[in-house]
């Protein structure tokens, strides 16, 4: 074999190790993700059951006024 080969195959071992150094972590990290998105998944539909009434609360909001203003008015009748 002459000395070109030997280097090309060192050159090439060595930028497939590399290679597989970059690319293993990774993997490694989307596994971890992969677990804990199940439990991020339930965290975010219970967060949303949670808040959902926070979508009617124009809707209190304008009761309470009405209900607050029928006080003043009566209130003010009563000479209050």
């Amino acid at each position: 074999m002459s000395t070109g080969w030997v280097v090309g195959f060192v050159i090439g071992i060595v930028v497939v190790l590399v290679v597989v150094a970059l690319v293993v972590p990774i993997l490694l990290l989307a596994r971890s993700i992969g677990r804990e998105a199940p439990l991020i998944d339930g965290a975010l539909r219970d967060a949303v059951r949670a808040t959902a009434p926070l979508a009617e609360l124009s809707t209190t909001i304008e009761h309470a006024e009405v209900i607050v203003a029928g006080l003043r008015r009566g209130r003010t009748r009563l000479g209050g």
